[in-house]
């Protein structure tokens, strides 16, 4: 079964009142199934959103224009399968405890409406993800793209809505906003009655401020030390690998290595010998940060507003990270 041809697009504050609304009564007769019902809907569509994996990571990157086809592939399987594993034995429906020495049952009830804001680095695997655990725990969700993403995100959204559907979930029990708007994300975030918010440092300090239970992850600033214990190239490969894994798009993903006195020297030669290069304190300013720091790849910033020497390095190279010695200040190198 195919999603509702009367869906209605959701492009304005009317119609997304509209979209809460139906997502409010499907919750609502939801929240009655069974566990069997659920572990069904939630199979068949963790089962669809598996099957899409590769076409769905060539969509993200081609709308875009960040990370690896190949590495989105891996994260959408992730997302998929793997949650599926990890949560498909789990009880969510009905009484999960009992201790007759207390006499305390413990009962699984859904929250609501989940509020899924969804970041232009992570766009379908995050869409999965959020879907499955909201229908696993008979809620609602409603996805808030990221304007350079939305397309593929909502892509991913309408996939496990359909699997959804098909499995006997019912309709409207997933939704998207087709033209997002912070106006649209503001409203959503006040309408739900959780928040899942996976973005900038903004958007996530926007979910908590909003007075609903926030769950916020946003870019992190990972260091990675490489001490005098350490097996140096061991490291050095481990972190190049995890920083240029799609392109370095997950938050998680090394920003920077500090090297010890003792181990400066090797780990600088071994980053050298894999093919990573490091910048002169010239190059940096001119090539690499601008104003503030602008990274050109996760900031959202115009492509034309970008010199061509700059998104060539870019391309090259991949993403920057700093290693630092002692207490002077790091010399950045691309890897």
């Amino acid at each position: 079964m195919a999603v509702t041809k009367t869906r209605e697009t959701v492009k304005d504050l009317e119609s997304l009142e509209k979209a809460l609304a139906e997502l409010r009564k499907a919750q609502k007769a939801y929240a009655l199934f069974t566990q069997e019902q659920v572990d069904k809907i939630f199979f068949a569509a963790a089962e669809a959103a598996n099957r899409a994996r590769i076409t769905l990571a060539k969509m993200a990157v081609e709308e875009t224009g960040m990370g690896v086809v190949e590495d989105k592939v891996i994260k959408n399987h992730y997302a998929a399968e793997y949650i599926y594993n990890a949560y498909r034995d789990t009880k969510t429906c009905g009484v999960l405890e009992y201790d007759p020495v207390y006499g305390i049952t413990k009962i699984a009830e859904p929250i609501g409406i989940v509020a899924a804001v969804v970041p232009t680095t992570n766009p379908t695997s995050t869409a999965i993800f959020k879907a499955l655990i909201s229908l696993k725990t008979r809620n609602a969700v409603i996805f808030s793209p990221h304007p350079r993403a939305k397309n593929s995100t909502n892509a991913a959204a309408r996939l496990v809505l359909e699997a959804a559907i098909a499995a006997g979930a019912p309709e409207g029990i997933i939704s998207w906003i087709d033209e997002p708007s912070l106006e649209m994300t503001n409203l959503v975030m006040k309408e739900a009655d959780i928040i899942l918010a996976t973005g900038g440092p903004g958007m996530v300090k926007a979910a908590y401020s909003s007075g609903k239970p926030a769950i916020g992850v946003g870019s992190g600033n990972t260091p990675a030390i490489i001490d005098d214990t350490a097996d140096v190239v061991l490291a050095v490969n481990s972190i190049i690998h995890s920083k240029t894994f799609d392109n370095g798009m997950i938050c998680a993903s090394e920003q920077s290595v500090i090297a010890l006195d003792k181990v400066y020297d090797a780990a600088k030669a071994e980053f050298l010998a894999r093919g990573c290069y490091f910048l002169k304190p010239a190059e940096v300013g001119k090539l690499v940060l601008f104003g503030q720091g602008i990274d050109v790849q996760r900031s959202g910033v115009a492509v034309a507003a970008v010199p061509d020497q700059v998104l060539r390095l870019v391309q090259r190279f991949r993403k920057v990270i700093s290693l630092v010695k002692g207490q002077h200040r790091g010399k950045l190198f691309v890897g």
